[in-house]
């Protein structure tokens, strides 16, 4: 091979694994802040309804603080080459969706939209081309919420709180037919999707014990 090209080929090179050493640096942290949020959200299950607005008020600083790292990762990463270095990070990303749309069903019920998270995460428009929240990942975290909402449905009511099975079947069946209206056509998140059928099928038996068992009026969900 001809010198030039040698040593193009070598800067190129060079270039190319200082920047995944320096993803892998702003990931570990990436990593470091979902996992206490995840950690943190796993105490739902054994907190009582009255005191989730404190357990939330835990989270929100976290949350906040992933702005420092997609901040991190739009200065490093070079002009669209986003696609390019994703998957280092959707992992996280999607830990951190989850983390964001489960904060926004705990404080008032409602689904937090794409563009919402986003601006939570501290993702800027003018960053396109070197981060930004794709739709896909955005999908993985709603999946991630339902799987983690069919499991407080079954420990709210061991809780005594009959009204949030109710609650997050409502909640959980919007955002299915939300899916259905969706052409998924990646096999990872089409299969993910499919899973969704036995968390309803779980929510849905939880409801239909508590109906049963009058424990809760079937038409009236309340907010946390």
């Amino acid at each position: 091979m001809d010198a030039n090209d040698l040593e193009t080929i070598n800067a190129s090179l060079d270039f190319d694994s200082d920047l995944r050493e320096k993803i892998r640096d702003q990931v570990t942290v990436f990593d470091k802040k979902t996992r206490t949020m995840v950690g943190l959200f796993n105490k739902i299950h054994s907190t009582p309804s009255d005191e989730i607005p404190k357990l939330l008020d835990t989270v929100r600083p976290v949350l906040s603080s992933c702005a420092v790292i997609t901040a991190g990762f739009a200065e490093i990463i070079p002009q669209d080459q986003f696609w390019r270095w994703k998957d280092m990070w959707s992992n996280s990303l999607r830990t951190a969706v989850f983390a964001a749309t489960l904060l926004q069903y705990l404080t008032d019920g409602t689904l937090m939209p794409l563009s919402t998270v986003s601006s939570n995460l501290g993702i800027q428009e003018e960053w396109a081309g070197r981060f930004v929240l794709p739709a896909e990942d955005y999908l993985h975290g709603l999946i991630s919420l339902v799987n983690e909402l069919s499991r407080l449905a079954v420990n709210a009511v061991t809780l005594g709180n009959f009204q949030e099975p109710i609650k997050i079947s409502l909640f959980v069946k919007e955002i299915f037919a939300g899916f259905a209206q969706l052409n998924l056509k990646n096999d990872t998140l089409r299969r993910r999707y499919d899973s969704l059928k036995y968390d309803i099928k779980k929510i849905e038996e939880v409801v239909y014990d508590v109906s049963l068992r009058k424990l809760a009026a079937p038409n009236q969900p309340t907010h946390p």
